[in-house]
């Protein structure tokens, strides 16, 4: 029994900057990967000076746990950690209470994203992609991640509510929105799989976090090899 489970999961990997760097590595995708850096305090400063709002996340990890928002606008400097958002007037006195709430283990830092709402609330949506006993690829499932009201993480297992991808884009976008947004969605998630499962061999099974900005363009966040 236990076999035959790690042979339908695959291979599993679990640093996201392995992932990250990998599909990097291809002009079709890159555009989609939001600019990512490893965490440290320089890489901080430098990325909110350039972005003025990222998302720190630990390298490894799932579920959205230590998942940090920080933002510098006015002057102000501004993280939030679960639904609690602590402020400061200097970058310094900032980072140094971050660091108190960030586990000491490996972190990277990401341009944060204005992600399309449904009444005010962030949603991004997962897609599972699942290698069949015949070697063939196949799309099992395309999900909206609604944030619970007052987080800006949309994983289920902090509140978030899930819909159908396409209820997801209709109601953040339009109805007219739906056809072509799966559409690039899949043909991402097949690119991506050709360059992972090149480098990775043995992975069995994706699950790809995409976002759509307000503007209407694709992000991928990270791609899971344990997708929950």
């Amino acid at each position: 029994m236990e076999n035959g489970l790690a042979n339908i999961q695959g291979r599993q990997l679990a640093s996201k900057w392995a992932k990250t760097a990998a599909l990097l590595s291809h002009g079709r995708i890159a555009p989609h990967i939001p600019p990512t850096r490893m965490f440290t305090k320089a890489n901080l400063n430098n990325m909110l000076q350039v972005h003025g709002m990222v998302v720190i996340k630990p390298v490894r990890g799932a579920g959205g746990h230590g998942v940090i928002k920080v933002s510098k606008a006015a002057g102000v400097y501004k993280y939030t950690y679960y639904s609690r958002t602590s402020s400061f007037g200097t970058f310094d006195g900032m980072y140094k209470s971050l660091l108190a709430n960030k586990k000491a283990r490996p972190y990277l830092i990401q341009k944060g994203i204005q992600l399309a709402t449904i009444g005010g609330r962030p949603i991004d949506y997962r897609v599972k992609y699942v290698k069949q006993p015949t070697g063939e690829w196949r799309i099992t499932a395309i999900v909206g991640r609604l944030a619970k009201p007052g987080l800006f993480v949309t994983n289920i297992c902090r509140g978030g509510t899930l819909l159908s991808g396409s209820e997801g884009i209709r109601r953040s976008f339009s109805s007219g929105a739906v056809v072509s947004k799966k559409r690039e969605m899949r043909l991402l998630t097949k690119l991506s799989t050709a360059v992972l499962e090149g480098r990775f061999p043995g992975i069995g099974q994706l699950g790809f976090d995409y976002g759509i900005d307000r503007r209407g363009k694709i992000w991928i966040f990270e791609v899971n090899t344990r997708p929950q």
